[in-house]
């Protein structure tokens, strides 16, 4: 099953990673996404959350992604944690607006 969440800052998404392990899943199984990359890292560091690369896209998709838009870089990695496309690229939309996403799957 997949849970996505759009929340506003670090502090959310500490919370929502806070009300998802209680409910079950590991921080192995949650991904937080950023459209600056750089707070992404960061954010996925301080919480200890996964960040969607080869294992979830394939090698071929994180190949591609080394040439892709940030925002085609974004949806490739939010379909690989667990999202459809359609929702894949309407949370890059929220990701436009600062926000960020967060994404449970458990495998």
């Amino acid at each position: 099953m997949v849970e996505k969440f759009f929340v506003e800052n670090a502090v959310q998404a500490k919370e929502k990673v806070d009300e998802l392990t209680a409910k079950g899943y590991s921080t192995d199984d949650i991904y937080i996404f950023a459209h600056d990359k750089r707070r992404g890292e960061n954010i996925n560091d301080a919480l200890d959350t996964e960040e969607a690369g080869m294992k979830e896209q394939g090698f071929l998709n994180s190949m591609k992604n080394m040439f892709s838009s940030r925002g085609d870089e974004l949806r490739s990695k939010m379909h690989g944690a667990g999202l459809s496309e359609e929702d894949a690229a309407t949370a890059e939309s929220e990701l436009d607006k600062g926000k960020l996403v967060v994404i449970a799957n458990k495998k």
